[in-house]
């Protein structure tokens, strides 16, 4: 009897290689490598990959040469096809609501990089009570009289984050733990935002509104997913505590980065920590100028500890799938039941 295909995206397997001999075992592998969009689009069409049950992708930097998976991919995919494992914690790049439509499963690999994501994001939240960028690009600048004015200047506008208030937009598996290490390392209290009520691990309290929530949380951290609109524009950075600060660990696109800079401009929000930006690999230009902005390079769940995750999870999505029909980090499972209704 024959094995499923499956259809690996992008480079090799790295780390995991006694999985990997177990999954190979199971399933077929056909390989695309890292076909640009026209020639996986034919490729698709020509069936050359066969009618593969899964599709994994074991990196978020190889693999996703085609582009967006948005109708015109999904729809050339065989009816075989019932699930999708990718590494990466976001997914704004895929159609989960299509593929759900055809009945496929989406599975991301946030799990895998919570850790990482967190600590990175504990870093900007620092940092934006601290401005240790300040600090940081004055001493590595070289001049005696930056280092003088930060060694002078910064701590008669910075504070300890103990006992402030973090607003967590988004309570997700990575806003969690961002709550744990937070209030665990800094006494934070925190406040959360999503659209029901989650169960918490430490003292937190739901806010269904998030205006309630911008208003009262002295640093707002955006952990969210990206679902194609602008989440805080003008009129939200608006609502804003004064003096408050905020930080992006999710996608860059989720922010109105030129009302952010008028907002840090006017005083009005006291600084920012952003590891996305809204025209990646481009920062914006203003916010770079900027002593109260600390702003990193993607790289908030960059990690040798992710990478190793990614590569397993998605093998475990697939073989778990195939083998109880139950994947272990579906994004996109309730629109299928929607979809069947």
């Amino acid at each position: 009897m024959s094995r499923p295909i499956v259809l690996q995206l992008g480079d090799d397997i790295r780390w995991n290689h006694d999985q990997y001999a177990a999954f190979t075992s199971k399933f077929e592998i056909k390989r695309s490598y890292s076909m640009p969009r026209a020639e996986f689009k034919q490729a698709l069409k020509d069936k050359k990959f066969g009618d593969f049950f899964a599709i994994y992708r074991p990196f978020w930097n190889t693999g996703g040469e085609m582009g967006n998976w948005d109708d015109e991919l999904i729809s050339l995919l065989p009816p075989s096809c019932k699930i999708y494992a990718s590494a990466g914690a976001g997914f704004d790049w895929v159609d989960t609501a299509a593929l759900a439509k055809r009945g496929i499963i989406y599975c991301n690999a946030a799990a895998a990089c919570t850790e990482s994501v967190a600590d990175a994001a504990i870093w900007l939240i620092i940092s934006t009570f601290r401005l240790f960028s300040w600090s940081a690009l004055a001493a590595r600048s070289g001049s005696p009289e930056q280092f003088a004015d930060a060694n002078k200047n910064l701590a008669a506008v910075t504070r300890n984050p103990n006992g402030f208030s973090l607003g967590i937009i988004g309570y997700g598996r990575i806003g969690r733990r961002i709550a744990e290490k937070a209030h665990a390392a800094m006494n934070m209290k925190i406040l959360y935002n999503d659209v029901v009520e989650i169960p918490s691990s430490v003292p937190a309290t739901f806010y269904k509104d998030m205006d309630t929530l911008l208003a009262e949380a002295d640093c707002v951290l955006v952990a969210t997913p990206f679902d194609g609109d602008t989440l805080i524009n003008a009129d939200k950075l608006a609502k804003m505590k004064k003096g408050s600060r905020i930080v992006n660990i999710a996608r860059g696109k989720l922010i109105d980065e030129p009302a952010l800079v008028a907002a840090l401009q006017s005083g009005h929000l006291y600084s920012a920590g952003l590891d996305v930006h809204f025209d990646e690999p481009n920062v914006n230009k203003e916010l770079i100028k900027m002593k109260n902005v600390e702003v990193l390079s993607h790289n908030a769940g960059a990690s040798l500890d992710s990478h190793i995750g990614f590569e397993s999870l998605g093998m475990e999505n697939i073989t778990s799938f195939h083998d109880n029909g139950k994947a272990v980090s579906p994004v996109n499972a309730h629109l299928i039941k929607q979809s069947r209704l």
